[in-house]
């Protein structure tokens, strides 16, 4: 029998074309009838700007391979140019079938509930007297018409702004063609009310809508022929050579400005637009027609969010959620009192992220505590966390924040809190040249009554108080000394000129974690050919980097029992008689964005569990700082192995499994079996917990050791299977 070779392109697939079922599949919950008709709404607009963000990025990148004239592939074998003609068949569909279920469901279903979006032409003499009136006396003063000739050169449209080109002709002159482009302002909401007497009823117009009924109001003397709506996509990657910048958040600045003209890579324009009107843009934009996408109804579903946020609708969204603050962190107890007798597990968002908030405050004004050390990838605009560390370093203590300043989208709001800490008087680094920090970790150094001694969070996702109520995390409280040692060594490498010294517990990126999750594999695949079981459960965003895939396969084709969550793209293609069979892939897509990284391995009935940071790509193992932490408590590995992993993989509501095909398919519960969706069961579960107040009397009499005493653990209630909503 012929050894398979796991190199073999067949047994891959393409990385762009996995991403677009992942938003395939978030296009299916707007689809889901089952859904709240405005989370429909919501799911829809999602999709729209997850394609904004796959073109910016994406398609920009394999763009510029063509331009090149690259023929290299990747795993899957398929060349830049094959990948494109690829994507663009998938996209098509994809916005189709947006467009179709904009027009035949939910704009219909809105409606039945008293919303009506209207087109100016359609509306009643008294509401187009009214609309007229606010053309005039609220649009009209910012518009600015942008005639398009010889001495007028075509404006320089910014990145995703939303524009008209007009066709237009003096009377005299029928026979000469003028062209000219008003930008629709980003300053006036993108849906205008129309006044109505019935309360329960909410009439808009989209504001595109209003300017192309009274466009000719802006070119007086002249004949508006056609006129349609457009948008642009730009290439918005950041290209920076950090071995020449001599001032990192300068030139991130600096090409930030660059990044909204960067080159043009889609064209969205509106459905019925002649050829020739599109050849005119085509060429500006240097695009062929490959890059055009034709929409029949609104440029950009994102500027209909308004509608998902009508209060008088809550019925049509799901409930809202209040996270409960985990019971083992109980409100007016002492957080650095718990953590010397316990590890604490969080997860998010079903447990409150205000725990964190509030152990970083708590820090940040206690005298005890010495110095805090952090990593900021993300967090909001009125971060309590930056808060928190501008309070820190008022208050004297030693604070040093590593600030990534390239966390996509994000890099402007990084550059504001990265100068307020700095002028507060906190070392802020931008961590290690040619790498992204991407790691979650917090030390707080804390005088004790015995020793110093290292407090630690150590979690799966950013530092963001507004995300981590819709992402799903984990994340560890804990003291344990010989992760506060590790810890202070990634710290004095990534703020220092040293080399990584090596560390035993954590896995670090891009130091040695990809080798250790290879050693990890193994040993799952030496155990099962001893006959021995052999045991691998990952829930990653994204699976890519090929020698991963490869271990898994070998690891596979041994007997080891795989079992992979992973949100977004998965290059691995599980199934395959003799390779793969052993494999299951699973996609959750759901209320909540599936963020958390869990890693467990079998290691013959010891489970090794670790949770992370790191997705299995090659910029998260090569290209990025990343850490991975052991779930070093018996009590939490045990919450991790027969709670929360188990829950997931019972998941028959939200979840699809791959085939290896390629294709996903929702799980069915089979006959007799009540629908089971994860997310919902933590909630349930979260319901279920009460936070109870530690005896606090209890713990004073207890003086800290140098190493922790055995943990107590808070138990849970056993996972059970709710029905879906």
């Amino acid at each position: 029998m012929t050894t398979p070779d796991l190199t073999d392109a067949r047994l891959y697939i393409n990385r762009e074309l996995s991403w677009l079922a992942f938003n395939r599949r978030v296009l299916e919950e707007a689809q889901d009838e089952n859904q709240p008709l405005l989370e429909r709404l919501r799911f829809l607009g999602i999709v729209s700007s997850n394609l904004d963000e796959f073109f910016e990025v994406r398609v920009a990148g394999i763009k510029q391979q063509i331009d090149a004239e690259s023929d290299d592939s990747g795993p899957d074998g398929m060349t830049p140019r094959q990948t494109f003609d690829a994507i663009r068949q998938d996209v098509l569909k994809l916005v189709e079938d947006q467009y179709e279920l904009w027009h035949h469901e939910l704009r219909p279903a809105l409606a039945e509930h008293g919303v009506h979006l209207h087109d100016f032409q359609t509306l009643s003499a008294e509401d187009q007297k009214w609309a007229s009136k606010y053309f005039h006396d609220e649009v009209f003063p910012v518009l600015t018409p942008l005639a398009v000739d010889a001495s007028h050169p075509f404006p320089q449209l910014q990145n995703k702004s939303h524009n008209l080109f007009l066709r237009l002709a003096r009377p005299e002159h029928r026979a000469e063609t003028l062209h000219a482009v008003v930008q629709i302002p980003r300053v006036l909401p993108r849906l205008v009310r129309i006044p109505h007497p019935k309360a329960a009823e909410w009439h808009y117009l989209l504001l595109q809508n209003l300017i192309q009924a009274h466009v000719h109001d802006l070119f007086p003397g002249l004949e508006v022929q056609q006129v349609y709506g457009f948008r642009i996509t730009r290439n918005s990657d950041l290209y920076i050579d950090e071995e020449e910048a001599e001032n990192l958040l300068r030139t991130i600045e600096d090409e930030l400005r660059k990044r909204a003209r960067g080159n043009a890579v889609r064209l969205e324009i509106e459905h019925g637009c002649p050829a020739d009107m599109r050849a005119v843009l085509l060429n500006i934009f240097k695009l062929t027609e490959d890059d055009v996408y034709l929409v029949n109804g609104p440029l950009n579903f994102l500027h209909l969010m308004p509608l998902a946020s009508i209060e008088a609708l809550a019925s049509l969204r799901d409930k809202p959620y209040i996270p409960k603050v985990s019971p083992s962190l109980p409100p007016g107890s002492d957080i650095f009192e718990i953590m010397r007798q316990q590890d604490v597990m969080l997860h998010h968002p079903f447990e409150s992220f205000s725990s964190v908030v509030d152990f970083l405050q708590h820090a940040s004004t206690d005298p005890a505590v010495l110095a805090i050390k952090m990593t900021l990838y993300r967090t909001s605009g009125d971060s309590p966390i930056v808060h928190s560390l501008l309070q820190a370093a008022e208050q004297g203590k030693q604070v040093t924040v590593l600030v990534e300043l390239r966390a996509r989208f994000d890099e402007a709001n990084n550059i504001n809190w990265a100068r307020q800490l700095e002028e507060a008087g906190v070392h802020v680094v931008y961590g290690l040249v040619g790498l992204k920090t991407h790691c979650k970790v917090l030390m707080i150094v804390r005088r004790d009554e015995d020793h110093l001694r290292h407090y630690l969070h150590l979690g799966t996702g950013n530092y963001h108080p507004a995300t981590a109520r819709f992402y799903t995390d984990l994340s560890v409280f804990t003291t344990n000394p010989e992760l506060g040692e590790e810890v202070a060594v990634l710290f004095n490498t990534l703020t220092g000129l040293s080399d990584f010294s090596g560390v035993k517990q954590l896995l670090v990126a891009p130091f040695h974690m990809h080798d250790e999750f290879i050693k990890l594999i193994q040993h799952e695949r030496d155990l099962a050919l001893q006959g021995k079981e052999g045991r691998i459960i990952v829930k990653i965003n994204s699976l890519v980097e090929q020698s991963m895939i490869v271990a898994l396969y070998e690891a596979s084709q041994a007997g080891v029992k795989i079992d992979l969550i992973i949100r977004g793209i998965c290059c691995l293609r599980p199934g395959v008689p003799g390779v793969s069979e052993n494999i299951r892939v699973v996609s959750i897509v759901g209320r909540f964005l599936e963020h958390s990284r869990i890693y467990c391995f079998g290691n013959g009935g010891k489970p090794k569990v670790y949770l992370g940071s790191a997705d299995w790509m090659p910029r998260n193992l090569f290209r990025r700082v990343e850490v991975v932490f052991p779930v070093k408590d018996a009590g939490l590995r045990k919450r991790v192995t027969d709670e929360i992993l188990p829950v997931y993989l019972a998941d028959c509501g939200k979840a699809r499994v791959l085939g290896s095909d390629g294709v996903y398919t929702r799980t069915k519960c089979g006959t007799g079996k009540e629908t089971s969706q994860a997310q919902l069961t933590f909630r349930n579960l979260a319901r279920k917990s009460t936070p109870r107040r530690l005896d606090t009397q209890q713990l004073k009499g207890v003086k800290p050791a140098d190493k922790a005493p055995k943990p107590v653990i808070v138990k849970t209630p056993k996972p059970t299977i709710v029905k879906a909503a």
